[in-house]
């Protein structure tokens, strides 16, 4: 499979999955309100530093060794077992610290703290292997089902009266559902289990040893305001913070499909020393990281307020935040596709430097923000620290790598996005003048298709190099997509 079909079924993956999430969660703001979304997204928030503790980059590290062919089996072991050890030493220190954990989340969660820690940890290992494996695509496939599951199961467990149990039993039960489907898939390439030698471990420790602060400087990017936020506003606001975060999430699904499908080709080249081919894979993951966040930025600064009246009046308090919230997920499009390589070319210390002035600004950024100014603050710190270990990432991978960055082909996405922006604006306009539809979903429905219609075409007509790629990697005949 082309590369960039791989991206495309991936990312069409996510985008079903991210489209259950969507509807389970209008579902769960408007029957439960966004007190108990900012416990379930506290917790959340928690076990993911916890897997980072849980991992210390040992799963980034299976994901180099085993894309690289040799010993697939001895790597895979050996790095579940280093996780398997790691699991028992967090679980032994969450019982012992339950009454203070429960005092932070607000809820008595310990228990499902752990449960999702594990099955947490277990996805990461197969989806490792999956990736390793150069099956970046079926890992995709199980997105959906894996989101899709978690959806119903919530959806139904909140309708029984579950509250915010209902969601940790939703989240637990998807999870186990694809790591089981997974790991299935995954084991079955491997010829047979085999025992690792020490060097299996050395090696997997001398890329971790680096490689954890990238899952580090990862979570951080995703849930240090959410967990820093704990300690400062109250649940409600954590939970309408969270739902504008999700959106900016989901905006960057293509930038993150497109490094996910990447890193193990990068990877393979970087054993074969070539570096042209490696250039040549960056400049065109930098020339479609923005794809869809540049007019995503745009139609959030215009629609946002619309956007969050869908989940309930409450959450369009949220409408600040979510336009920063999405820059910060535009800058860290481009930072995640230096990072991504700086690690496939195996200078994960050199990657380890620029996590670690994020961990920093960032960690340092949010507390004082956040004290000053509340949840903008929390959004603010965010664009700030990956801004500064963009350039820093920058500077790192043009010393090791010649690349150029494909300024034209960005400005002809702005360029399509403010085009659009006229389009949607003057629609909104209108309909808020005339109540055409006089029905908020839909009039956010129909202003996002027209939009997204108008950036593409436009952009098709305007960028030789989109129209190129879009041949290359659609099956079926475009219109306006020759040269």
């Amino acid at each position: 499979m082309k590369i960039g079909q791989t991206s495309v079924v991936y990312f069409v993956s996510r985008i079903f999955a991210s489209l259950f999430g969507f509807i389970a969660t209008i579902y769960f703001a408007r029957l439960l309100g966004a007190e108990p979304l900012g416990i379930y997204n506290l917790v959340i928030g928690v076990v993911s530093w916890l897997a980072i503790a849980g991992k210390i980059g040992i799963s980034g590290a299976i994901t180099k060794r085993v894309s690289e062919g040799e010993e697939r089996e001895q790597y895979a072991t050996a790095g579940i077992t280093l996780i398997a050890v790691l699991f028992i030493i967090l679980l032994t220190s969450l019982l012992l610290f339950r009454p203070y954990v429960n005092d932070y989340l607000g809820h008595p969660a310990t228990g499902y703290v752990v449960l999702i820690l594990f099955v947490t940890l277990s996805w990461s290992i197969v989806t490792s292997l999956l990736t390793g494996l150069h099956l970046v695509h079926l890992e995709g496939v199980l997105s959906p089902i894996k989101i899709g599951g978690q959806s119903l199961l919530q959806i139904g467990a909140v309708a029984a009266g579950l509250g915010v149990a209902g969601l940790f039993i939703g989240h637990i039960a998807g999870l186990v559902l694809v790591t089981a489907l997974g790991g299935m898939y995954a084991f079955s390439r491997f010829k047979k289990i085999q025992l690792p030698q020490k060097y299996h471990y050395r090696s997997l420790f001398n890329y971790a040893k680096f490689a954890w602060l990238g899952n580090l400087e990862s979570r951080m990017f995703n849930y240090t305001d959410v967990v820093v936020l704990g300690f400062f506003v109250p649940s409600a606001l954590i939970g309408i913070y969270s739902i504008a975060w999700n959106i900016a999430m989901f905006l960057i699904l293509f930038s993150g499909s497109i490094s996910t499908t990447l890193f193990p080709e990068m990877s393979k080249q970087s054993v074969n020393e070539d570096s042209q081919s490696i250039a040549n894979l960056l400049e065109d993951a930098l020339s479609y990281a923005g794809l869809l966040l540049i007019p995503g930025l745009i139609g959030g600064l215009i629609l946002g307020e619309r956007i969050l009246r869908i989940y309930g009046d409450e959450f369009t308090q949220g409408t600040a935040v979510l336009g920063i919230l999405i820059i910060s997920a535009l800058v860290r499009a481009y930072q995640k596709q230096l990072l991504n390589t700086l690690n496939a070319i195996d200078r994960p210390d050199l990657s380890f430097r620029a996590n670690a002035l994020f961990v920093v600004v960032n960690l340092s950024l949010n507390v004082a923000l956040i004290y000053l100014y509340g949840w903008i603050g929390a959004a603010v710190a965010t664009v700030l620290s990956v801004a500064v270990s963009l350039v820093v990432a920058h500077c790192y991978l043009k010393s090791l790598v010649e690349y150029t960055i494909p300024y034209a082909e960005i400005a002809n996405q702005w360029f399509a996005a403010i085009i659009m922006g006229v389009i949607v604006y003057a629609g909104l306009q209108f309909e808020n003048t005339h109540t055409v539809l006089g029905h908020n979903a839909a009039t956010v429905v129909l202003l996002v298709g027209v939009g997204a219609s108008v950036y593409f075409a436009t952009l098709l007509v305007i960028s030789s190099q989109f129209r190129t790629t879009v041949n290359r990697n659609v099956p079926f005949d475009i219109p306006l997509a020759h040269n």
